[in-house]
C-alpha cells in the first residue's frame, strides 16, 4: 500500500447504510457508495448500460471522469491514481475485460487495489453472437488475475455489493470485480431503420 494513501473502511460519521429493500436505482446506489469510498476517478468506455453511472460521475464535481479508447488504458490509470494518491474505479462492458488481461498483471503483481463495474453481455437474451465468448470468460479472466468476483443481480442489492467491495479493494487491498447483471439490466435489442 502506498504510503500516502489512507483507507476509510467506514461509513461518514452520521451515515447508515440503507435498507436492503429500495427504488433507488442501481446506478444512484453504486454512484453514492463510491463516493462514500472517495474514489475520485473514473475511467470508463461508453455503453448504454452504464451511461447514467457515467454521467453522474461526469457531472460530480469531485470525481474525474475519463473516457477511454482501450479498456487497458483504464487499468493503467488505475494504477496512475493509486500512486498519486487517489481511487479509481473502472466502467466497463464485459466485450472489453479481454483487453486488460495482460494490463491485469501490473495490477497483481504491484498489489494496486481497485473496483471494476461491468455490464455483463453474452449470458441472458443476448441477440449478438459476438458477445457471448467474452460473456462467458470474462469472470474466468478475472479470477485468473485473482480479483474477487462479485455478482450484482438485484437493483435493490446495489449498494450492498458495491459496499462490499469498496470495502475488498480499499479496506483489504484487493481487485475487485463486479458484474451487473443482464438480466437486471435487460437484454440489449437492435432494430433496423425503416426506411
Amino acid at each position: 500500500m502506498n504510503a500516502k494513501q489512507t483507507v476509510n473502511t467506514t461509513l461518514p460519521q452520521g451515515k447508515s447504510p440503507p435498507s436492503a429493500a429500495t427504488d433507488v436505482p442501481w446506478f444512484e446506489q453504486t454512484f453514492d457508495v463510491l463516493r462514500e469510498f472517495d474514489v475520485r476517478q473514473i475511467p470508463y468506455l461508453p455503453d448504454s448500460g452504464l451511461a447514467p453511472l457515467i454521467e453522474k460521475c461526469a457531472k460530480a464535481a469531485d470525481m474525474i471522469a475519463t473516457p477511454l479508447t482501450t479498456e487497458e488504458e483504464g487499468v493503467m490509470l488505475i494504477a496512475g491514481a493509486w500512486l498519486g494518491g487517489n481511487r479509481a474505479a473502472m466502467l466497463i462492458q464485459s466485450s472489453g475485460v479481454g483487453n486488460c488481461v495482460n494490463a491485469f498483471s501490473l495490477l497483481s503483481v504491484c498489489t494496486i487495489p481497485c473496483v471494476m463495474v461491468v455490464t455483463m453481455r453474452g449470458v441472458w437474451g443476448e441477440f449478438s453472437p459476438w458477445q457471448v465468448p467474452m460473456g462467458k470468460a470474462a469472470r474466468g479472466c478475472f479470477e485468473l488475475f485473482d480479483f474477487a468476483v462479485l455478482d450484482l443481480e438485484r437493483q435493490d442489492e446495489a449498494a450492498e455489493v458495491m459496499r462490499a467491495a469498496c470495502q475488498l479493494a480499499y479496506g483489504a487491498g484487493r481487485r475487485v470485480a463486479v458484474l451487473v447483471s443482464q438480466r437486471m439490466l435487460g437484454a440489449k435489442t437492435f432494430t433496423k431503420a425503416k426506411p
